[in-house]
């Protein structure tokens, strides 16, 4: 079973992290060296049970959008309820945070450095300026930068649009540094492989105990009380 704390928590070395997790883009651009002592490892691991699976794909989330396991319930919740289905819900929730547009538009080598991005104030949503990564951006609006020296040298020396592949439900404009959300992403759009019904399995189980666990504990009060 494995066992990682939260990546809004996380300060250790992240190639240890895809080792385990397989490549995740955003997290962090490095790859890892395969050595024989890492191969020997993995041929000798033990077969993995359903639930490591699940635990293992929802942990893939966890780091490549830099969520908290809180955030992320909450995402999971919305995605049960749409009617839509679950696990595509999830990832269009998800692909559509202002971080990760700012991520995918290649102004930032990775997503926690758009995040901190966001966060200072350089990004903006139809010519406002945004400091909430988590905010869901929707067909239709532009994502710009701040008219300032200082944000335009920033994204200047981390441009990578050379270097990545625009997903479609986004566009970029290299003469005045804007994008455009086009459409809804789609499962294709999501450059993270990644089995999300795994993911909605997961919470489900969990919630589900959860609430069993709440039940219980309240039948339990009424006993008591009466």
């Amino acid at each position: 079973m494995i066992n990682f704390i939260t990546m809004s928590e996380y300060r250790g070395p992240r190639l240890r992290i895809i080792r385990r997790l397989g490549r995740l883009p955003a997290f962090t651009r490095k790859l890892p060296k395969q050595s024989k002592r890492h191969i020997k490892r993995a041929s000798g691991q033990k077969k993995k049970t359903q639930f490591a699976y699940r635990l293992i794909e929802k942990q893939k989330l966890l780091f490549y959008y830099g969520v908290s396991e809180k955030q992320l319930v909450k995402y999971v919740k919305i995605a049960r309820k749409s009617q839509e289905v679950s696990g595509l819900f999830l990832l269009q929730l998800l692909a559509r945070r202002l971080d990760n547009i700012t991520f995918c538009l290649g102004w930032a080598p990775t997503l926690p450095f758009a995040r901190q991005m966001v966060n200072h104030g350089h990004i903006t949503v139809n010519q406002n300026r945004v400091t909430i990564p988590s905010f869901s951006c929707s067909p239709g609006q532009t994502i710009g930068i701040r008219n300032t020296a200082k944000t335009r040298k920033l994204v200047a020396e981390n441009l990578r649009i050379g270097d990545t592949t625009l997903p479609y439900f986004v566009s970029f404009n290299p003469d005045n540094i804007t994008g455009i959300i086009n459409q809804i992403p789609t499962r294709g759009d999501v450059s993270l492989n990644l089995t999300d019904r795994l993911v909605i399995e997961y919470y489900s189980n969990r919630l589900l105990s959860i609430t069993l666990g709440l039940f219980v504990s309240n039948f339990n009060i009424y006993i008591l009380y009466f």
